[in-house]
């Protein structure tokens, strides 16, 4: 027997194993360890996302690019905002402080209103109309254009344009025309006729006798009157250079003749003469609430020392021209 062995006996010798001699090393593994405990190691540190100030700001912008974005693009396709100007949308708007001002009214809308004069079979017709594009399409009154042969078109800075009827309406004295080759022009913007009240201040731009860009004020006098007007292009100006026109059952400015139409129009006391026709109304915010299509200038006119305005003129609201425009931009109106 080696010293330092451990003694080992048999069960059927009765006796037992002695492990561990005064002289045997160390069992490594004893005493045994204590029971496995496992070692948990604190979970690594994550940095709380916090939506700060720039974070929900973006989180905002991205949402409100979409829903506005959303918006813009329905609301164009509704109203066709890009093609013709409309009430908020336009840079003719007269700041809220200059609300009802003329000259504010005339300094933002006078660049939308032009001179047209028009050639006709028996001689010619002298109005007026009002940008809404900026491109040139021109809104005006059809006895204004009717049966002309060449139209040119004085703007607000004295250039000249030659211009084309695209579409008329003899129903609604309305037409539109284009001048050939125009391009960033200053569209008027249009209003609302419908939240026009009597009494309202309103503020008529023309070229009565050709004089360009004049500029008459006074209020709306009435509402929806009905107005009758020619529709025979070879029916041609009154003697005084006018239109004829019917309205309380008497003619005014001479005869109307047998082929009318009969249309609901504002009426207004603003100082309107031969050659305001086709020309804006203006309410005092600076949208065009009407165009300017009949108005009494005395039983003689231009022989009479009563020739001019009497404060008898009536428009016809724009509600009905933006209603009409699609059809008049096809060619022809309902």
């Amino acid at each position: 027997m080696v010293t330092g062995e451990p003694l080992l006996m048999t069960e059927s010798q009765g006796t037992y194993e002695q492990p561990y001699s005064s002289s045997a090393p160390v069992n490594p593994e004893w005493p045994p360890p204590p029971p496995y405990q496992p070692i948990t190691e604190p979970a690594p540190h994550r940095k709380k996302r916090t939506r700060g100030p720039v974070g929900l700001l973006a989180a905002v912008a991205i949402v409100a690019a979409a829903v506005g974005g959303g918006t813009a693009y329905a609301f164009q396709e509704l109203t066709g905002e890009g093609t013709t100007a409309t009430a908020g949308t336009s840079t003719t708007v007269v700041p809220t402080g200059k609300r009802g001002d003329v000259a504010a009214i005339a300094a933002a809308v006078s660049p939308s209103v032009v001179e047209i004069n028009a050639t006709l079979a028996g001689g010619s017709s002298t109005g007026s109309g009002v940008i809404i594009t900026s491109d040139g399409e021109i809104v005006t009154n059809n006895h204004v254009v009717s049966g002309a042969s060449s139209i040119k078109v004085r703007t607000s800075d004295g250039r000249s344009h030659t211009a084309e009827v695209v579409g008329t309406d003899s129903s609604k004295d309305l037409a539109l025309i284009k001048l050939r080759g125009a391009s960033g022009l200053k569209p008027a913007a249009l209003g609302d006729s419908g939240g026009v009240q009597v009494g309202d201040t309103v503020v008529a731009i023309g070229s009565p006798e050709g004089l360009t860009g004049t500029v008459t004020s006074g209020i709306v006098s009435a509402l929806n009157r009905d107005v009758t007007v020619s529709t025979d292009e070879n029916q041609g100006q009154g003697g005084d250079g006018q239109w004829p026109f019917q309205f309380g059952g008497r003619e005014f400015n001479g005869d109307t003749g047998s082929s009318t139409t009969t249309y609901k129009a504002i009426q207004t006391d603003a100082s309107l003469n031969p050659g305001n026709s086709g020309g804006a109304l203006i309410d005092a915010s600076g949208h065009v609430i009407g165009i300017n299509s009949a108005m009494y200038a005395g039983s003689q006119a231009a022989s009479s020392s009563d020739a001019g305005s009497i404060g008898l003129g009536f428009a016809i609201p724009v509600d009905t021209v933006k209603s009409d425009l699609a059809k008049l931009r096809a060619g022809s109106g309902s």
